[in-house]
């Protein structure tokens, strides 16, 4: 997962080769932002939104009207945050104590009306957000949550604290997953669902709970992975999760079968790193050991 890191003290995020010929930032007459605010060239903040202290835009970023942004938050070149979205919020977490957290978002991301992503909580807390991502209105990214590049969460989709997200999710409207919970690469989540336990990348997830129900084969071809690892992943995928074998057993064999490719890697170790336990497959009973 490709995450731009934190900007150093003075830096510019998603530093834009042509900034300096972009203008001054644009601030609507009934726009409030704080002293302590940065905005870089291009920016255009629109009627009655808010900006708060400590909130870092990058070139061209635009923010609609009625829209708040608190810090600190950093969003990067060309982000977009459509009315009443409200982005570096404190976080919705009990043992928050008011304690300095961040919230950084890459180039190229979209807030559309009404969603919302909190900062992170704790000491160390960062909430971190990737570029090219869309969030559809009133979807919602809470605390520590790691977001990676290229995710779309459809309408009210609702990540819990400290969810971790591959790149390229897709995540259906009205989707929910679980503090923890982790969503692999290239995944797709159905709309509805109520995703408790890990979603393994490459896979499609539907259903409340969430099961398995084979390939995200449209997500995998729209991503241009080659069709000779597809057929690896389906031997790979009836391996783990068709047969029935011990998951020691499945494993072994996926690796034996496809482990020279990555991807089957990625899967396997996907697997093999959950605390949470995995979304189990259509019709399958619990895996042994």
């Amino acid at each position: 997962m490709s995450h731009p890191p934190p900007p150093a003290p003075g830096a510019d995020p998603g530093a834009d080769p042509g900034a300096d010929a972009l203008p001054p930032p644009q601030l609507h007459p009934t726009a409030l932002v704080a002293p302590g605010a940065r905005l870089h060239p291009g920016v255009v903040v629109g009627p009655y939104a808010i900006i708060g202290a400590g909130v870092e835009l990058g070139p061209k970023v635009s923010v609609g009207a009625h829209a708040v942004i608190e810090g600190p938050t950093v969003l990067g070149a060309r982000c977009r945050v459509f009315p009443h979205a409200v982005i570096g919020a404190d976080p919705q977490d009990r043992k928050y104590r008011g304690e300095p957290t961040r919230l950084v978002v890459g180039d190229d991301t979209t807030f559309r009306e009404f969603s919302t992503a909190n900062r992170g909580t704790g000491a160390d807390g960062l909430t971190r957000i990737g570029g090219r991502c869309l969030f559809m209105a009133y979807a919602h990214v809470a605390h520590d949550c790691v977001v990676g590049d290229d995710v779309v969460m459809a309408n009210s989709v609702a990540l819990a604290g400290h969810v971790q997200v591959g790149d390229a999710v897709v995540l259906g409207g009205l989707a929910a997953v679980h503090q923890f919970g982790r969503i692999g690469r290239c995944a797709m989540v159905g709309g509805g669902s109520m995703v408790a336990q890990d979603v393994p990348p490459f896979t499609v997830a539907q259903g409340d709970r969430a099961r398995l129900f084979g390939l995200n084969m449209v997500g995998l071809r729209r991503a241009g992975v080659p069709e000779a690892v597809i057929t690896a992943l389906k031997g790979a995928w009836r391996a783990l999760f068709q047969q029935g074998l011990p998951s020691r057993v499945a494993v072994d064999q996926a690796l034996e079968g496809w482990g020279h490719l990555a991807e089957v890697r990625e899967l396997v170790q996907f697997l093999e790193g959950s605390t949470r336990g995995v979304c189990r497959p259509i019709g399958a009973e619990p895996a042994s050991t």
